[in-house]
């Protein structure tokens, strides 16, 4: 991959991909171990441990994330403007790992302010992208 914007976006699928994985490996062992029945998962693992939540929540901010910043970023390498997002994208990725793994490892007031500030590092640089994307 020749740009930064491209490396970012398959990177950012992957994190999401990676704590899926995490998720259901733990899960089939919860399985294996008839700790939990494998009818019984919530899909926000609400009846699990603490941080098989803050995992199930990671997960989903990954998810829900991903159309916004990904979107921007497939906007850019579509119409050959990814000089607009490849100056950010490692800090729009490294904003969303703090974030992630802010989240798994507590929930702490000093962790959660963390997580925020790395949230809005990446709404920064996306609402910047969309300005730049649109009237460049």
């Amino acid at each position: 991959m020749t740009h930064p914007s491209a490396t970012v976006l398959t990177a950012l699928i992957a994190w999401a991909l990676l704590l899926l994985v995490l998720m259901e490996v733990l899960r089939a062992r919860l399985v294996a171990t008839k700790a939990v029945a494998s009818n019984e998962f919530k899909p926000d693992n609400s009846n699990l441990s603490p941080f098989m939540q803050r995992l199930a929540r990671a997960h989903a901010n990954c998810v829900e994330g991903l159309p916004i910043f990904g979107g921007l970023l497939v906007v850019a390498l579509l119409t050959n403007r990814a000089g607009i997002t490849d100056p950010l994208a490692p800090w729009l990725l490294a904003a969303r790992l703090i974030q992630s793994t802010t989240h798994l490892a507590s929930l702490s007031v000093l962790a959660v302010n963390i997580r925020f500030l790395a949230f809005a590092v990446q709404i920064a640089i996306a609402a910047y992208w969309s300005w730049a994307l649109l009237v460049g």
